[in-house]
């Protein structure tokens, strides 16, 4: 049984550092709380883990007032996503993508809610489109945003013009 913990656990890990770090670029307050931090949209950028080159820039909301301040508040399930090829691919980032693959996850409450980022190969169309949705345990939200990465064949790394 020890064994099977520890197996858990190494896992767990090990998916939690493949999925992408993201960083703050700015926010804005759109509502005021007279206790605690007002409620804000954050905007945050992240390189996909697995396609250099690719990178997304996600901004949601985060609920301030003193359930904020002390991590207890629950943000609302909406968010936007847009992301863009900033750098040449590797053609050979694309052949190990899995579908629906999760690139990034942000904490959405102080337990059972995330707002994730999931990654979709269409090689017929040689794009990427990338998915934010926020979910819970119990049941998500339909909110949802896409963004479209076209592979163009002079940006991949290694790819001669036609």
């Amino acid at each position: 049984m020890a064994r099977y913990a520890a197996c858990f656990l190494f896992v767990s890990l090990v998916s939690v550092l493949l999925v992408a770090q993201a960083d703050t670029i700015g926010s804005v307050n759109y509502r005021f709380k007279w206790l605690g931090p007002s409620d804000k949209i954050v905007v945050e950028a992240f390189d996909d883990p697995t396609v250099r080159g690719v990178t997304c820039y996600l901004s949601r909301a985060e609920t301030g007032g003193f359930k904020g301040m002390v991590g207890l508040a629950e943000n609302p399930p909406k968010a936007s996503i847009a992301c863009r090829q900033i750098a040449p691919v590797a053609p050979e980032s694309l052949t190990q993508l899995k579908p629906g693959e999760e690139v990034f996850s942000a904490r959405a409450s102080a337990i059972f809610k995330t707002t994730q980022v999931v990654r979709f190969y269409d090689k017929a169309r040689s794009v990427l489109v990338y998915l934010t949705y926020t979910d819970r345990i119990v049941d998500g939200s339909p909110d949802n945003s896409i963004s479209v990465v076209p592979l163009v064949a002079q940006e991949l790394l290694g790819a001669s013009p036609r």
